[in-house]
């Protein structure tokens, strides 16, 4: 067995753990493979160990790996998108996790009207109120929420979050409870085309505090693959 898919096991154990304590069913969350800077060779290795999801945070690092991989992997953009690289993704990911914007949201609506598909979308929240994510706080959510649920091409899926990196993945379980406490208030105002089926929060080091919280997508990349290799040699290799 590979390291990747040793990895992946013990990942699918403390899931299949945190489910239990929260009582929940372990179906419910899908294990997202954060492959960013990862060559495709890491990628194919946790595909044959089962991962059919993989989230990217860069353009041209879907581009570059779409084709390279089985026609069934599923894409997910996670990073910041800019509303000019819209076009490049539109039809090679089965979701776009970070909208923050409502201009992002239109130019997302205008691509997919544009090849006749329906777009999965979440709305990135920051209750964490870091200057350096992206994301609104708890009023501008809801405000973005109702702006862009009239959007065509859209399907509004629910919220997502990068939280604060900490040490003890305990300090940000009342991030994750209010963000959940945040979805369930946007559901109550049974917005058109909102569904909040979706939660994505949780990665390495929190994955399992999330999951106790509610979260239906945990992003887990260093604990899958281990430490981003960023040097030229590896960028190559993709």
């Amino acid at each position: 067995m590979s390291e990747i898919a040793e990895n992946l096991a013990k990942i699918r154990e403390n899931i299949k753990a945190s489910c239990e304590r929260a009582g929940r069913n372990e179906s419910d969350v899908t294990l997202i493979a954060v492959s960013k800077t990862k060559p495709i060779k890491c990628l194919k290795e946790a595909y044959d160990a089962g991962v059919r999801d993989f989230g990217e945070n860069k353009v041209q690092e879907i581009v570059e790996k779409y084709d390279k991989m089985p026609h069934d992997t599923r894409f997910h953009m996670i990073g910041h998108l800019q509303r000019n690289k819209v076009r490049q993704v539109i039809d090679k990911v089965v979701m776009i996790h970070s909208v923050d914007s409502y201009r992002l949201a239109q130019e997302i609506s205008v691509q997919a009207q544009k090849r006749g598909i329906e777009m999965d979308i979440l709305v990135e929240v920051n209750l964490g109120a870091e200057e350096t994510k992206f994301g609104g706080g708890y009023e501008d959510t809801i405000q973005l929420f109702e702006e862009i649920s009239f959007l065509p091409g859209l399907k509004i899926k629910g919220l997502m979050t990068v939280a604060p990196y900490v040490v003890d993945s305990e300090e940000n379980r009342e991030i994750f409870h209010k963000i959940w406490e945040l979805s369930v208030d946007i559901e109550k105002r049974k917005l058109d085309n909102v569904s909040m089926n979706v939660l994505s929060m949780g990665m390495t080091g929190d994955y399992t505090v999330a999951i106790e919280e509610g979260s239906t997508c945990v992003r887990v990349g260093t604990g899958i693959f281990g430490e981003r290799d960023y040097s030229p040699t590896n960028q190559k290799e993709m």
